[in-house]
């Protein structure tokens, strides 16, 4: 092999002690030494990595990825962004075909599928239709910049989620390009990248905005981080998965603190992971609050190379360069980490989380014991066992509801203040079919998600326990919507050649579609019936899905409480319906002969799961799939799209519209101004999420969204989703902070609303902000900690931009979210250790001043800030600047990352 590379090796000859840095550390270092310009890469960053303090240092360094991955959701914007960028050079008179990506970038088309039809042998079909119905004019976009743009390729809808794409196809574990071989690496427009940690890939979740700037050449800037060791060790233990083990690792993470640091796993218990067991760690490192879950490459990762299709040749480079370059595992290691979190696999039970974070562990036996809890807290109803559920009951008679009491002689009342505070229990007759619906009933049962779909185990072991449900009688209960979404079709491939499909089928898990369906909102509407039970009586349903993310509204707005599980233990509360059972020690249901069912009786052995997948897995099955993954299936292959570098905008298009951020941008920036007399647009709490700020899934007629659209035309069934339209402004800046369950302590009324001051009017954010815009009123956000956890969403920054506002201030801000806020020319500030709004009396009514922006503005410069009541007193403190880094500052006082390379390209094109 003739190729040159960055040597690891020659430093520590040279005196760097490589042997003490975590393998994150060392390819970040090695990509530094790659990239050295003496500019934009310096000899301060390479010694702040050769030296690397275990402790931490606020000390920034660079990253320039080989590649970047993309999903549909976050990648429509992108593709905008990049067309708007080619029309203001050309109407500047540049020539627009030389802004491209200048390293390779995968989109794949996963998000936009939803389950509108399920449970049948034609719920596929028809759901793909339904996806080209509504989404033609954003895959034409994402079709002509295949064919517009250079170093861009799109994978069609219908072939797998991006993640699982890219470990089974797109992941070479080490490069070759222009002579070079060097670790393979990769941001992504999707929290969840870093599930390539799996596979011995560095990679992580950016916003959209950063992924820009690094496939035009900008080099990702952060703090260099804390790596924390995670020691494993023992093996999972019988009748526990990686599934459990994954949420066991959430919870002790979230517990440590791993919020902005690298994690790096090691110890004995390694080698008894496969691949597939550490992408499901890796994957939810956004749910630990980690950068990264990094494994290096070691014998398992060539291992499944070989399984998954890739070439001989490849797998012959990689070991190689990692042996030679200091970046192989060999497990007798003596590196230096910031902490250690120790984890005993064999200790793991049965688990569940939710019912709102993914940190929120629950052994599965205490489910019952904890949806009692729920209940009692945050609704105010007392529990009534099944048995004796007879009060407050309705009759649904093709989806129209009447009272009836158990007495017929007489009409029943309107429910009770008493009953309210009672277990809520439905009776429900439709068609041919007649059942009680409850609080704590699933009403969805999803297996979804990259999560635990790339994992063979647990798929194999989800279609076992089917098969053996169904040997002994079970069925899935009539009221839950049951969905099965592979992440690839080799899924459905192993499924199919094993008899499982059919198990899965007969239970009603149908495939509904290749995509994150359920785990990103899409699990398209409850049957009427359903919907309008729980909506008129209020009841707290619930949904189990095999999914990474439950927050509040995320998975279905209707759904108060959402628990994540692994795919087996999906199938298994589908078959029992319900949360408020021990699913451990109660039966799950009765045979025809009355006989009780446990989970035990149907859960196959570890060896069972590992026979089956040595019978149905072949490795002709990656080569088949992915020799035509960029072909896409008939519908992909008959889109028309413009032809041409420069994209034709369309003024009649609800989903695709050029971005105002760079219309007639002045080639210099103006100097920031000091703030004054700004209002309280939102006050919040703690862990506000990007779901809270953007949601993603449907919205109704009565929503800011849902009028603009009904004023263009548009029926109410052809709205789609806010992720779908992420390619109109319009829709997206009427859609931030208008999630249903988000709570702003300015107004009363729970949602997207908010109070516009001078009349103290309430009315949807949106409309208070364009209130505020006709006044020349400049807006703020005020939060809790945490804020902006979740989906690396770049429109929660973008339509907080164009909302108006200036400053959001907060007590903690999570990584991603701070730098889109950042890059969108948005001021992030927190508040002084041990203060917030709370703390300081601040009620969301005041008037605020910042100073401090407009003269030497540096890092993290102290701000003063003013709060004034209507009342005449006055709170004074101080906030600290999120703005980390000189280039940050720079991005920031050019209006953003993206209007700061625009004028970069302009001023070179002189």
């Amino acid at each position: 092999m003739d190729y040159k590379i960055a040597s690891l090796r020659k430093l520590e000859d040279d005196g760097v002690n490589i042997d003490r840095l975590p393998f994150s550390i060392r390819i970040l270092l090695e990509n530094a030494l790659r990239n050295h310009d003496g500019f934009a890469i310096t000899d301060e960053h390479l010694d702040t990595l050769k030296n690397w303090n275990a402790s931490g240092t606020d000390k920034e360094i660079p990253f320039k990825p080989s590649r970047v991955l993309m999903q549909d959701f976050t990648g429509v914007p992108s593709v905008v962004d990049i067309a708007s960028l080619r029309s203001e050079v050309i109407r500047k008179g540049g020539d627009g075909t030389k802004i491209n990506p200048m390293i390779p970038v995968d989109l794949v088309i996963d998000h936009s599928v939803q389950v509108d039809f399920f449970g049948t042998n034609y719920s596929e079909g028809r759901n793909v239709e339904r996806e080209y119905e509504r989404n033609s004019e954003r895959y034409k976009l994402l079709k002509w910049g295949q064919k517009g743009m250079d170093n861009f390729t799109v994978v069609p809808p219908g072939m797998g989620i991006c993640h699982q794409v890219n470990l089974e196809y797109l992941a070479q574990g080490v490069i070759q390009r222009d002579g070079w071989a060097f670790p393979d690496s990769l941001v992504g427009l999707d929290s969840h990248t870093p599930m390539v940690n799996g596979i011995g890939v560095l990679g992580w979740g950016v916003g959209g905005i950063e992924a820009e700037a690094a496939m035009l050449g900008q080099p990702v800037y952060f703090s260099c981080p804390q790596v924390v060791g995670l020691k494993l060790t023992g093996e999972i233990p019988e009748g526990c998965t990686a599934t459990d083990m994954v949420l066991t690792i959430t919870r002790l993470l979230r517990d440590l603190g791993v919020v902005g640091k690298f994690v790096e796993v090691f110890g004995d218990g390694l080698d008894h992971l496969t691949v597939t067991d550490r992408a499901t760690i890796s994957n939810m490192s956004p749910e630990f609050g980690c950068t990264v879950t990094y494994f290096p490459i070691d014998e398992q990762t060539l291992e499944y190379m070989k399984k998954t299709n890739r070439s001989p040749e490849q797998i012959d480079l990689v070991k190689k360069y990692c042996e030679d370059n200091l970046l192989w595992r060999t497990g007798n290691e003596n590196i230096e980490y910031s902490k250690i979190a120790e984890l005993d696999l064999g200790s793991l039970r049965p688990t569940v989380s939710g019912p709102k974070r993914p940190q929120d562990k629950i052994y599965a036996e205490e489910l019952a014991t904890k949806f009692q809890e729920l209940l009692k807290e945050e609704f105010a109803r007392h529990y009534i066992p099944v048995e004796d559920r007879q009060e407050n009951r309705w009759l649904a008679e093709g989806g129209s509801q009447t009272q009836f009491t158990e007495n017929e002689e007489h009409e029943a009342p309107d429910v009770s203040v008493e009953n309210e505070k009672k277990l809520r229990s439905v009776k429900i007759k439709y068609k041919n079919a007649e059942y009680h619906l409850s609080d704590g009933n699933i009403v969805i049962a999803a297996i979804t998600s990259c999560t635990n779909t790339s994992n063979p185990a647990v798929m194999v072991g989800a279609g076992l326990v089917a098969r053996k449900a169904i040997e002994r009688g079970l069925r899935t209960k009539s009221w839950v919507k049951t969905s099965l979404a592979p992440g690839s079709k080799v899924v459905t491939t192993y499924l199919d050649r094993s008899g499982l499909s059919e198990d899965l089928d007969a239970l009603r898990f149908h495939t509904v579609g290749y995509g994150c369906t359920s785990c990103i909102g899409n699990s398209g509407p409850l049957p009427k019936h359903i919907a309008d039970a729980v909506d008129e009586n209020e009841l707290v349903v619930a949904s189990v899905l095999s999914g990474n993310r439950n927050f509040e509204a995320r998975v279905h707005p209707q759904v108060k409480m959402n628990f994540l599980m692994s795919p087996m233990l999906v199938v298994a509360y589908a078959l029992v319906g319900r949360v408020d059972i021990d699913l451990i020690n109660d039966p799950l249901g009765y045979d025809p002969n009355g006989l009780p069912v446990y989970l035990k009786d149907i859960w196959p052995s570890q060896e069972e799961i590992n026979q089956t997948i040595k019978e149905c897995m072949k490795v002709e099955d990656f080569k088949q799939v992915y020799d035509v993954i960029f072909d896409g299936e008939e519908q992909w292959k008959n889109l028309s799209t413009a032809e041409g570098n420069q994209y034709i905008w369309e003024d009649n298009s609800t989903y695709i519209k050029e971005v105002p951020f760079f219309k007639g941008l002045s080639e210099t920036p103006e100097n920031p101004e000091d703030i004054k007399d700004a209002r309280v647009l939102l006050l919040l709490g703690d862990s506000v999420t990007t779901d809270h700020i953007s949601p993603a899934g449907a919205f109704s007629e009565n929503s800011a969204a849902g009028k603009y659209l009904k004023s263009k035309g548009v029926a109410l069934k052809d709205f789609n989703s806010y992720g779908s339209r992420r390619g109109n402004h319009e829709v997206m800046m009427r859609g931030t902070f208008a999630n249903v369950r988000i709570k702003n302590k300015i107004t009363r009324k729970e949602g997207g609303y908010s109070t516009y001051f001078p009349s103290n009017e309430t009315m949807t954010v949106y409309d208070a902000a364009m209130k505020y815009a006709e006044d020349n009123t400049p807006l703020i956000v005020i939060a809790g900690k945490e804020y902006g956890s979740g989906s690396s969403r770049d429109w929660a920054a973008k339509g907080t931009n164009l909302l108006g506002i200036k400053v959001v201030l907060a007590e903690s801000f999570e990584r991603i979210h701070r730098s889109n806020l950042m890059q969108m020319g948005v001021l992030p500030l927190e508040f002084m250790n041990g203060e917030s709004s709370e703390s300081l009396g601040i009620k969301g009514d005041e008037k605020f001043s910042f100073t401090g922006i407009s003269k030497d503005f540096y890092p993290g410069k102290i701000i003063k800030v003013l709060a004034g009541k209507e009342n005449g007193e006055k709170v004074e403190f101080e906030a600290k600047s999120r703005l980390d880094s000189g280039i940050e500052v720079a991005y920031f006082t050019n209006g953003g990352i993206l209007q700061y390379i625009l004028r970069q390209f302009l001023k070179e094109s002189k």
